[in-house]
């Protein structure tokens, strides 16, 4: 006998399904019949639950952007500097600090990496069609990510006495922007050691955008 959960933690259930089912095949292989197969639930299960695909994968969606702010305020929140050290040396270590935390948790998921740009294309092939539940995806991974590291940034001042010369938004953009090209050509090659390389030329470059007080 199927068991009867909540409404939340079926439509948990169900989604965490979907992710399995795309980090395998792709979103192309995510259907509402595979995600009920998967899930072991009655076809009728997953459409009281979710309308449509689109609104299933929007779900997938705001479950990543969900997982993805965790993880990067777990990493985040291990940034460490030494306590004697005060000014841009001391927010070189904090930066280091903090992506050489995040960077692990990237690592050990490369298949819900990758699952995370494609549903940002996806969605923003739905948005170019006119789905706007689908659409506002891509725009919600970002807006999130753009949170959580504006919060990093304006921390890592803080507790290095320094003051970011441009405006914070537009710094943790650039910084997004280079990790976002960082990972993916991490997923092609799977080269570790030119991360580090490359993460440490992205602390240098934010460094030179503070000043300190």
């Amino acid at each position: 006998m199927l068991n009867r959960l909540p409404a939340e933690e079926r439509r948990a259930q169900l989604v965490e399904s979907a992710m399995g089912i795309a980090e395998r095949g792709g979103v192309g292989s995510v259907t509402i019949r595979a995600v009920a197969e998967d899930a072991g639930v009655s076809l009728g299960v997953v459409h009281y639950c979710f309308e449509s695909k689109e609104a299933l994968v929007a779900a997938m969606g705001e479950a990543l952007v969900l997982q993805l702010s965790q993880a990067l305020r777990y990493a985040f929140g291990q940034a460490r500097a030494d306590e004697s050290e005060t000014g841009i040396r001391a927010l070189k270590g904090l930066l280091h600090s903090g992506l050489s935390a995040m960077w692990p948790i990237i690592e050990a998921t490369p298949d819900r990496q990758l699952l995370t740009y494609e549903i940002t294309a996806y969605g923003l092939r739905q948005q170019a069609a006119g789905a706007e539940l689908a659409g506002a995806i891509a725009n919600n991974q970002y807006a999130t990510m753009d949170a959580e590291a504006v919060a990093f940034l304006e921390s890592c001042a803080e507790h290095s006495g320094t003051r970011w010369t441009e405006p914070v938004p537009h710094i943790a953009r650039f910084a997004l922007a280079v990790i976002d090209g960082i990972v993916l050509r991490w997923l092609v090659d799977r080269d570790g050691e030119a991360v580090v390389a490359e993460l440490d030329d992205l602390v240098q470059m934010v460094t030179r955008k503070a000043v300190e007080n």
